[in-house]
């Protein structure tokens, strides 16, 4: 990927339409930032929800075509690779991890707090399919046992999962009003939450529980649903920049 940098303003600029660098080293998409910033103010207004449903899909399938493009562009070993192991960011970890988190809390969130049914992961037998010794969001992993969890994972059957959850969230979205979106994560679905062994127990994720059910349920879609998969995927297409640029 080639660049050029702006002197003026310190940001990087890729050969690739509407991505910026800025001086933390931390790839943007403006279109997609764009996109996020439209939905977060038209889910505010009842008149301007059904709108903000159609920029949130919009956006999740353009983040989707980019993570569908790393199957084509990288190696199985690259989905696996740490080259920022010891950074302070979301690229410290690695793109199969980042994919699998991504999709955990949503399908939790979207099925356990919001909908209250069943999760994609267990009505698909997803943990089997894919061979994961995990059934979490991952939060609780570090450095070295990241990539020990990714290197057992089908990432073919981690692409399916992912596609289910995607599906059935914009599914569950589609059927919401305005009024909804009011609604708080109530007792009952924080306890199905904390019952399943989804969110580990561990300092670094059990944090997670508080978030969401402090939340109600305009914010998960603007959380979960939306900027989680942007922090995610930009530090994902870091890492892929990286590794290719190793290569050559």
């Amino acid at each position: 990927m080639k660049t050029s940098i702006r002197a003026d303003s310190g940001i990087t600029r890729t050969k690739h339409k509407n991505v910026v660098i800025n001086l933390k080293g931390v790839l943007m998409n403006k279109e997609w930032s764009s996109l996020n910033k439209d939905m977060q103010a038209q889910i505010k207004k009842k008149d301007t929800l059904e709108p903000s449903k159609g920029t949130l899909f919009k956006l999740r399938d353009e983040l989707m075509d980019t993570i569908l493009s790393f199957k084509d562009d990288l190696d199985r070993k690259d989905f696996d690779a740490m080259p920022f192991i010891n950074a302070d960011g979301y690229h410290s970890k690695n793109i199969a991890y980042s994919i699998w988190h991504i999709f955990r809390i949503e399908d939790i969130v979207a099925h356990t707090l919001i909908a209250g049914n069943e999760q994609v992961f267990f009505r698909g037998d997803y943990q089997k399919r894919t061979n994961s010794p995990i059934i979490t969001t991952g939060n609780e992993l570090v450095k070295e046992q990241i990539a020990q969890f990714t290197g057992k994972l089908d990432l073919d059957e981690l692409y399916s999962y992912i596609k289910d959850v995607k599906e059935s969230t914009e599914k569950i979205v589609k059927d919401l009003s305005y009024d909804d979106l009011k609604q708080k994560i109530s007792d009952i679905r924080r306890s199905d939450l904390e019952s399943l062994n989804v969110v580990s127990t561990d300092k670094e994720a059990y944090w997670l529980i508080d978030y969401w059910c402090n939340k109600d349920i305009r914010g998960l879609i603007q959380m979960p649903f939306s900027r989680h998969w942007i922090m995610h995927i930009e530090a994902c297409l870091r890492i892929k920049e990286k590794l290719l640029r190793t290569r050559k």
